[in-house]
Order: C-alpha cells, then sequence, then structure tokens
C-alpha cells in the first residue's frame, strides 16, 4: 500500500474507533515519546479519545516529562482490548513490552514506523525508512484525519525529529527533513525551549555519569573501534537515572578517527549495547545479526551474557575485526 493510501486508511480506522491506545518500544527514547503524545493530541484535536501505554509501564521519562501531556502515560494492564490500537516506532510487535497483548488484541492495528527492518504486522501499515522519525509521519497524518497542529502537537513532534536527528546532525537531515521542521515551528513548537528541556536540563547524578562514560572510552581494532562501558553500580554511586543514560552515545560518537563506536549498559547478566556509525557502517545489520535491529547509523540489541562476552563476540563483527 502506498505511503498516503496508508496514512489515508489510518486516520480512516481512528476516526470509527470506538477505543483508541497508543504505545512504543520499550525504553522510549525521544521519538518513541514526541510521537505517542503527538499523536495522542492531534486525536484530541480530531474530537479522538486515546489512551496511552507506557511498553514497561510506570510513568514517562523524566528527560521528557516536560512534553505536554506527558501525565497521559498509563500502565498496559489497565486497559481492555481495543478497537483501534496504534504501534509507533516500535519495529516489531516484542518490542511492545507489556502492551504487546494490547496490540495482539486490538480489533484494527495500526503499525507506524521507520525502521528499516520494522514488520509489517499491522492490519494498516504506515511504514516509510527514509522518514526521518516516525514523529514525521505523524505530522503527516495529521491532514488525513482533518486537523491542525496546535502548539502542544507540535512541541511533541518536533522532539521527536530533534532527537532522532542527533540534533538536525545526523545523515537522515535531508532538506524535507528541515522543511518540516519550519513547518512545526510554525505550528508553534519552541526549538529552544526543546532544546534546552532535553540537553541542557542535566541532574548532577547525570553529568557524574558521563565523566565515568568519558574515563572508561577505550580503541579497538586497530582504533577503527571505540567503546564505553556502565554497569548498574554506576548509577547508584552517582544518583544518575537510567533514562539520563540515553545520549551517552553521542558523546563516545564524538570521538575522531573511527569508523564506528558504541556503549555497552550491563545490568546483572544483560547488557543493552547502543552503536553508531561514522562512515558507511551498517550498523543496523550488525545489530540484527545480534538479534536487534535498528537504522544504519544508528541501532543496538541486548546480549544476554557478560560485558567480557560481549566485547568477545561483538568486536569481531565490526569494522577492523577479525570475523
Amino acid at each position: 500500500m502506498a505511503l498516503e493510501s496508508a496514512l489515508a486508511a489510518a486516520a480512516a480506522a481512528l476516526r470509527g474507533a470506538t477505543s483508541v491506545i497508543i504505545g512504543s518500544h520499550v525504553e522510549p527514547d525521544g521519538d518513541a515519546v514526541g510521537s505517542t503524545l503527538g499523536l495522542a493530541s492531534a486525536l484530541t484535536l480530531a474530537g479522538i479519545d486515546a489512551g496511552v501505554v507506557l511498553a514497561s509501564g510506570g510513568g514517562c521519562p523524566s528527560t521528557y516529562a516536560f512534553l505536554p501531556g506527558s501525565d497521559r502515560y498509563r500502565d498496559p494492564d489497565g486497559f481492555e482490548a481495543p478497537d483501534v490500537f496504534v504501534s509507533l516506532d516500535s519495529p516489531a510487535l516484542h518490542r511492545l513490552g507489556r502492551a504487546e497483548p494490547l496490540a495482539r488484541s486490538a480489533r484494527t492495528l495500526v503499525v507506524i514506523d521507520h525502521h528499516p527492518d520494522a514488520s509489517a504486522d499491522g492490519d494498516i501499515n504506515v511504514l516509510d525508512p527514509e522518514a526521518a522519525a516516525t514523529g514525521c509521519l505523524v505530522w503527516r497524518l495529521l491532514p488525513h484525519l482533518g486537523v491542525t497542529a496546535d502548539r502542544v502537537t507540535a512541541d511533541c513532534l518536533y522532539a521527536a525529529l530533534l532527537t532522532d536527528t542527533g540534533r538536525f546532525s545526523y545523515g537522515n537531515t535531508t532538506p524535507e527533513t528541515l522543511r518540516t521542521a519550519a513547518d512545526l515551528v510554525d505550528a508553534g513548537a519552541h526549538p529552544h525551549e526543546i532544546y534546552a528541556a532535553i540537553y541542557e536540563t542535566r541532574s548532577g547524578g547525570a553529568q557524574l555519569l558521563l565523566g565515568r562514560t568519558l574515563e572508561r572510552i577505550a580503541l579497538a581494532n586497530g582504533g577503527q573501534i571505540a567503546y564505553a562501558w556502565i554497569d548498574g553500580n554506576d548509577f547508584a554511586e552517582t544518583g544518575a537515572r537510567p533514562e539520563e543514560a540515553e545520549n551517552l552515545i553521542e558523546y563516545v560518537r564524538a570521538l575522531g578517527g573511527v569508523r564506528a563506536v558504541f556503549l555497552a549498559k550491563a545490568n546483572g547478566g544483560t547488557v543493552r549495547v547502543s552503536l553508531r556509525a561514522k562512515d558507511e557502517t551498517d550498523v543496523g545489520a550488525i545489530a540484527r545479526g545480534f538479534g536487534g535491529g535498528g537504522h544504519r547509523a544508528a541501532a543496538g540489541f541486548t546480549w544476554e551474557g557478560t560485558l567480557t562476552g560481549l566485547l568477545e563476540a561483538l568486536l569481531p563483527a565490526l569494522p577492523g575485526g577479525a570475523r
């Protein structure tokens, strides 16, 4: 189904729904939160009530709690099967965590996503790997819903776009991306306030955690790879919140002269790995080889085992490795 046809079908399903629930992937980032709250706001403008669920339960990550509507998040266990479930920014249904049963039980499942490895699991699939953020696809849905964005909607979608383009620095920052950003500002988004809230309002604990991360940067594979690691003790000792580790990978990525970087976040017997490419290396393909996924330049996966075991398995798969 062509993109515009899929957007029209999604809007029709939402307008005709008796109940709607919106959810995104576990450990939501800025695009997941921004697109979710942006869609919820747009549906309110269209006169459609929607529930907003967090895949792992609880409330909105503190980094994005400033966004209007962040208090709308609810535990997925508190909802019955909806008429329509909208899965946002989640390339596979299992990434919806505790919200997955709601998605599977919905009469109509709408999937809106921009990941290149997104599965067409929905009854209606709005998929575009060329979109800079899932928030861009939500923005394109608005005319089909017959609504004009207000400040609340624009702020949320701008946050989605800002974060998934690395503050408009990644390779997905195209002329269309910047035109969308300008349209969101025209609609009322506040670029400076959003940037400051996400990137310039870190806690003291987060800054201490950043210091530890920078101290641990190591080179591997003949200097082609840089990596760092943190673990549960670091959060306990610095007082940083887990969500405040989201952007640490960008500080590792700032190192020059390397082809790719990764940050390993160890917790017990599990290690969550974030990868970033600095050249044409496809870290998304590498992540998929470890059961994860993502984009060519930004991806991730979860490793069941120790940090030492991860390094032994991952480094050979990266540029300069022996594999």
